[in-house]
């Protein structure tokens, strides 16, 4: 029986070959479309889960309320690890976790990356496997170190480096103590090497100060202790450690890692839903478009319910039963979806580069997994009984005396279950294309919002090796060259935010005050001229001029109106043991995102900490130029690390990627989704059109044009469209108004958005319909009419 419906099926096929085309076609889109959102799904909700240990290894959180507002933020302190693991029985094991960033040289080789600076429990923590090496020992001496597997290839050309020696800032000798595997796939956690903790120690960067948070702290806690139980107990370490000195009210507390990536966003001091968002909204995209592809496969397929009827009457006749006829059709829409599968397959494949490009991730399809394989059969199968379920049901129920007597015609019913799978097309490719709209107006709205400094000819170098030894001299030549306009130092560069900080008094301040949160910046001189920023009252800091600027101060307009200064320049604030006296007041420029509001900073003068340098280049040269004489003088002071620089404008630009990412992913599926309905669209006309020859023959005969004709045949879909776009526009509307409650800093939603989405659809419905319509309209009558 089974080989005799394949037989059928096959036939069927053969005989209706565009019908087939467009199946397929429609099918192998939309489960592509699906598979390679469901792979990148896949790879989110993976993130920070893969590690054996997950389910007991939590990350350690701070809670505090800063401008009356609750914050949590997952930066501790370095000593905590240490106390939580000796003052607390619940935690088997606590480690720290810090970026480092070295110059590495073997042989001819100077490579410049980025590692972490980490306990010894941390391999065996996270069990990362060790290619060579032991996990348990391979961080016991300072002067160990483990390289990523394509590190290690990258220094020595071979993956075989146990015991090999490299040399890091051209001053200590490491020895390779572990060959690690390359980080997971699904690890948020990304590095070349691993350094020990005791390394940093020796360079004088540890400290015992609970106020400095800057590291990210793991605890693997005991087997049986929960989250709960430890929270509870962990609440008041900083406090408890700082009763005598600063007075702490920070609150501590541990989060499961497992959750960090996708419910790791601060709302009012609680982790609640982050990432998770997103993959919930390309989850329901993934299954509107497979939807959308299957509801074309039962609109055409209910569309040539009279080509079938004959066939399903006879076999009822013979004694064919209601299931069996069910069955029967649902292997056709399986054989269906097996070729669509086939080749959705061979498009995933294509497209996966382009796609992982787009994503920034590296998905692969694992055709050695016999999960992958079992995943793809449910999902063909899955596919075809979704797509033929209706069909099935609808061709079975035919009254075989009345198709075997040629009385046979479909019943005209108020609610057509055709008409409704169109509306549900076109309201989906209708909300997102008004999604995209508003996506792309929110980015290019914060793109145009105005910066506050000039980021135009400004490059940024970290500070490496010897050029804190020879800064002066490098900013005199670079300067003199004619290269540069200025130079100046800062902790971060300004399109980043490296250190905040709280605890602050001026004259007029209260006790809420000390809880006012600043953003910390630095400069050694000339912050104006290098940045590009604007002066609105008094100076910039000039320790040439001033020699009492090194405890200077610039604020922001936004720290002047926060700390309710009217005449701010002149004013001490003093933090602790430190007063800074106020020179001058600039204008609010983006450091953080710019979606969101600009915060209170203080920019401290030449007594601050500096990690980098800026340029800025002399505009009226060509910028190869500049960077070949720049390269020069660095290459001049500081020999042994290569010149490597940053533009500041590229750097800016990268805050939009996320956005941009989602904004190009639903314009990606709102065009695939208008495609897949017009696939649908086109066959259902065409089949419509040939329901209705006679009809456009005796109408042709009596004098009916063309035109009215192809109005005629076509106002039904474009009703249909209509009634989507009354659907579509509120359901739009309230996504992307919960979408934009993620930004403080946002647009607001016009009504031409949605008149310009709605008449989009029209106008690719029509081109769609009419090209069947006026070409059932200029068949000749004479042939149609023929067999009357």
């Amino acid at each position: 029986m089974i080989r005799n419906y394949l037989k059928i099926a096959w036939r069927n096929l053969r005989r209706e070959r565009g019908f087939a085309f467009l199946n397929i076609s429609g099918l192998s889109i939309g489960m592509a479309a699906a598979i390679l959102i469901l792979l990148w799904i896949q790879n989110e909700v993976s993130m920070n889960r893969t590690f054996p240990k997950v389910d007991r290894i939590h990350l350690m959180y701070n809670r505090d309320t800063f401008s009356d507002k609750k914050h949590a933020w997952a930066s501790t302190p370095k000593v905590m690890a240490p106390v939580l693991k000796k003052d607390y029985p619940e935690v088997e094991d606590a480690v720290r976790l810090a970026w480092a960033n070295f110059l590495f040289t073997s042989g001819d080789k100077k490579l410049n990356e980025q590692g972490f600076f980490v306990d010894k429990g941390f391999l065996n923590m996270f069990d990362f496997e060790l290619l060579q090496g032991n996990a348990a020992t391979a961080l016991e001496e300072g002067n160990h170190i483990v390289l990523t597997e394509t590190y290690a290839k990258k220094l020595f050309g071979t993956g075989d480096a146990l015991g090999k020696t490299v040399k890091i800032d051209s001053s200590d000798i490491f020895t390779v103590t572990g060959v690690m595997k390359d980080f997971p796939n699904t690890a948020r956690m990304k590095a070349s090497y691993i350094l020990p903790w005791s390394y940093m120690t020796k360079l004088g960067w540890d400290d015992e100060w609970w106020g400095n948070n800057s590291v990210t702290t793991y605890v693997l806690l005991k087997p049986g202790v929960t989250p709960e139980q430890f929270n509870s107990k962990v609440r008041t370490v900083t406090i408890d450690h700082t009763k005598e000195s600063s007075k702490s009210t920070t609150e501590v507390f541990s989060y499961p890692l497992s959750r960090v990536y996708l419910y790791g966003k601060s709302e009012n001091g609680e982790l609640t839903d982050g990432r998770v968002v997103t993959v919930r909204l390309f989850a329901v995209i993934a299954v509107f478009i497979l939807l959308i592809a299957c509801i074309n496969f039962m609109n055409l397929s209910t569309a040539r319910s009279e080509k079938r009827a004959k066939e399903v009457g006879i076999r009822k006749v013979v004694g064919a039963g209601k299931t069996s006829l069910i069955f029967q059709f649902i292997g056709e829409s399986i054989l269906l979806a097996l070729m669509a599968g086939i080749v959705a397959l061979i498009i995933v494949q294509i497209s996966l580069p382009a796609f992982n490009n787009l994503v920034n991730k590296q998905l692969f399809i694992d055709y050695g997994s016999l999960t992958f394989w079992a995943q793809l059969t449910g999902f063909i199968f899955l596919t075809g009984i979704l797509a033929g379920s209706y069909p099935a049901f609808f061709l079975s129920s035919f009254n075989p005396v009345k198709v075997l007597k040629g009385t046979f015609r479909r019943a005209r019913a108020a609610l057509d279950p055709r008409k409704v799978l169109v509306v549900l097309q076109f309201t989906f490719a209708i909300v997102l294309i008004i999604s995209t709209l508003i996506i792309q107006r929110q980015i290019r709205y914060a793109q145009n919002r105005e910066l506050g400094y000039n980021k135009n000819h400004l490059i940024y170098v970290s500070l490496q090796g010897d050029m804190g030894k020879h800064y002066t001299s490098i900013r005199q030549a670079l300067v003199s060259s004619g290269a540069a306009e200025a130079v100046t130092k800062s902790m971060s560069p300004i399109t980043e935010r490296w250190s905040d900080s709280w605890g602050f008094s001026w004259p007029g301040s209260t006790v809420e005050d000390e809880k006012l949160d600043f953003i910390r910046f630095s400069t050694d001189g000339d912050f104006i001229k290098v940045m590009g920023t604007t002066l609105v009252e008094g100076r910039d800091i000039d320790l040439k001029k001033y020699a009492t600027d090194s405890s200077a101060v610039l604020l922001n307009e936004t720290a002047v109106k926060r700390m309710r200064l009217e005449n701010p320049v002149g004013k001490v604030i003093t933090n602790d043991d430190e007063k800074w006296t106020i020179v001058g007041v600039i204008k609010d420029f983006i450091i953080a995102s710019p979606f969101d509001p600009v915060e209170p900073m203080i920019v401290n003068g030449p007594s601050a900490w500096f990690n980098v340098m800026h340029i800025r280049m002399n505009p009226d040269r060509a910028v190869a130029d500049n960077l070949q004489t720049i390269r020069g003088v660095f290459e001049q002071f500081n020999p042994d690390y290569p010149f490597e620089y940053n533009f500041v404008d590229e750097e800016y630009a990268t805050k939009f990627e996320d956005a941009k990412r989602t904004g190009t992913l639903a314009s990606l599926f709102a065009v695939l989704t208008i495609v897949i309905s017009c696939l649908g669209l086109f066959g259902l006309s065409a089949y419509m059109a040939a329901n209705r020859v006679k009809e456009i023959g005796v109408r042709k005969v009596l004098g009916a044009s063309v035109s009215g004709i192809s109005v005629l045949l076509s106002k039904d879909f474009l009703k249909l469209v209509g009634i989507s776009f009354v659907i579509a526009a509120p359901v739009a509307w309230y996504a992307m108004k919960k979408w934009l409650e993620g930004y403080q800093y946002r647009i607001d939603m016009e009504w031409w958005i949605f008149a310009a989405s709605g008449l989009l659809c029209l106008v690719v419905a029509v081109i769609t319909v009419s090209f069947q319509a006026i070409k059932a309209a200029l068949t000749n009558p004479v042939k149609s009419l023929r067999t009357e």
